[in-house]
């Protein structure tokens, strides 16, 4: 038997929500509305009362099994969300969901299906910026768009933006089955509950490695704009699969950016890292390079004449909760009573949550220019032992007595901090929040270095040629062609210790 209902929040997300709930009749009873605003409280909206403030009646209230809050505020700071999570759970609730912090939810109607359990992820770091996503999507309006990567964890997120584009299609490319069988499951449901606009979604499964293909496939979709998300990014593995990282994140994107240019596509935007930033793994200098790659071509374009497609890359650090990141990991640890393992006690990253880092990035997508760079504004680095013991806590433990944490060193191919411009590189505001355009201080992306002659060096390690059969996936030839393109990962590779 469902229980009462207790929805927190009586503004226009609280209240479309409440009118869901009651239409569909099969959720539970809404019990009252719960708000801290004075002009609200004492009222009835719907019938329903509105009672508060929230910390005075909700230890009042006389919870019963299945009770349970639904926190409506999509615009609420985190410092008032952690507050109320604790008022929530000295009260009782047992059960307690929310509506993400999107700026879809703040413009448009709230649904029930948008809401979700509580976590982590809604009460640490910084609160996000409120981006106007239909505003930013209208450059997408009745276009094709292309996602690589659709079914990870940046990728996914876009996918649900877009919802509210009015896109006439979505392309979700990736090269998993079952991760692009998820998203777009969950993008078909989501739009059977009247989420966002009506968009034809279509998934593909292929491999950015098969440049013939990637081909095929652009000149048969006419997507207008693509959204390269797809890599692979774990630093510890790609420091043990040198070869796989670069052949799938370079010549993978060398692949799509050559089908794009030549396929019509009017708009790519690249996804890049901090780790690209004075790299020192393997998988940092992949992604190094597949910026200059993608810079060189928007160059190419300039020269071309106007009619050449748009190239960007926009680059931000870690984003909390993606898959293989530090959260997913420390729950788990924490799950099985610990103890949870940190690298280093002075390790410290940037961190933003995915669905602003994504309304950011299509936001960045519409009013970048050909061969910008752009940078999300990270805030302030965070220590990761900070993180890990927020996180004990939110599960009601106490760092170092109920749950250990254990600094385990340092890893392959990892450093204490990470940058988010190199020397070469300055920061400049642009017109829009937490958006910044790196500006270059000489004229090319990469003193000193001819990628095109790089690459052909890679390629018969990464491919086989018979002409070289001696260096196929020969990864130390690899690491020393790398070391001779990037400075910074030359001096970790003869210095192994280095911090």
């Amino acid at each position: 038997m469902s229980g009462r209902i207790y929805i927190i929040g009586a503004g226009f997300a609280g209240q479309t929500l409440a009118a869901e709930i009651r239409k569909k009749a099969v959720f539970g009873e809404i019990a009252a509305f719960l708000d801290d605003d004075n002009e609200k409280i004492g009222r009835k909206i719907d019938a329903i009362p509105v009672l508060g403030p929230i910390q005075d009646v909700a230890r009042l209230l006389g919870m019963q099994a299945g009770d349970e809050a639904v926190i409506a505020m999509p615009s609420a700071s985190r410092e008032y969300l952690k507050n109320l999570y604790a008022i929530l759970k000295n009260a009782g609730f047992q059960k307690i969901r929310i509506l993400p912090s999107v700026s879809q939810i703040i413009e448009g109607d709230a649904h029930l299906i948008q809401t979700r359990s509580i976590d982590p992820q809604d009460l640490l770091g910084r609160t996000p910026v409120a981006v106007h996503l239909k505003e930013s999507l209208a450059y997408l309006r009745d276009k094709r768009v292309l996602i690589t990567g659709a079914g990870g964890s940046i990728g996914g997120e876009i996918c649900r933006q877009l919802l509210s584009g009015g896109a006439e299609r979505l392309y979700l490319f990736g090269h998993g089955e079952n991760s692009i069988y998820q998203i777009d499951k969950e993008l078909r449901v989501l739009q059977e509950e009247g989420v966002g606009e009506k968009a034809s979604v279509v998934p593909i499964i292929g491999d950015l490695k098969d440049g013939a293909y990637m081909h095929y496939l652009l000149s048969r979709l006419r997507a207008d704009v693509v959204f390269h998300t797809a890599a692979y990014k774990h630093v510890p593995l790609m420091e043990d699969n040198p070869v796989a990282a670069i052949e799938n994140n370079l010549f993978g994107t060398k692949n799509l950016v050559e089908a794009a240019r030549d396929c019509g596509v009017k708009r790519f935007v690249h996804i890049t890292t901090d780790k690209a930033v004075e790299p020192v793994s393997v998988y940092g200098v992949s992604k190094s390079l597949c910026e200059r790659l993608v810079l060189e071509e928007a160059e190419r374009g300039i020269a071309g004449g106007a009619a050449a497609p748009n190239f960007m890359a926009v680059r931000f650090g870690n984003v909390l909760g993606s898959r293989g990141s530090a959260l997913p990991l420390f729950e788990k640890q924490i799950a099985k009573g610990g103890p949870v393992t940190v690298t280093h006690p002075d390790m410290k990253r940037w961190f933003m949550t995915i669905p602003e880092a994504c309304s950011l990035v299509l936001k960045a997508g519409g009013v970048g220019e050909n061969g910008g760079l752009y940078l999300l504004d990270m805030g302030e680095p965070v220590f990761i032992r900070d993180l890990a013991e927020q996180l004990i806590r939110f599960y009601g433990f106490e760092p170092n007595k109920d749950i250990k944490i254990e600094y385990i060193g340092l890893r392959s191919g990892e450093r204490l901090d990470e940058m988010l411009w190199s020397e070469n590189e300055s920061p400049v505001q642009t017109k829009y929040s937490r958006i910044l355009r790196l500006e270059r201080k000489t004229q090319t992306a990469a003193p000193g270095l001819n990628l095109r002659s790089l690459m052909e060096k890679l390629s018969p390690i990464c491919r086989f040629d018979p002409a070289q059969p001696d260096i196929y996936r020969n990864s130390e030839k690899l690491r020393s062609l790398l070391a001779e393109a990037a400075p910074s990962y030359a001096r970790i590779i003869t210095n192994p210790h280095l911090p």
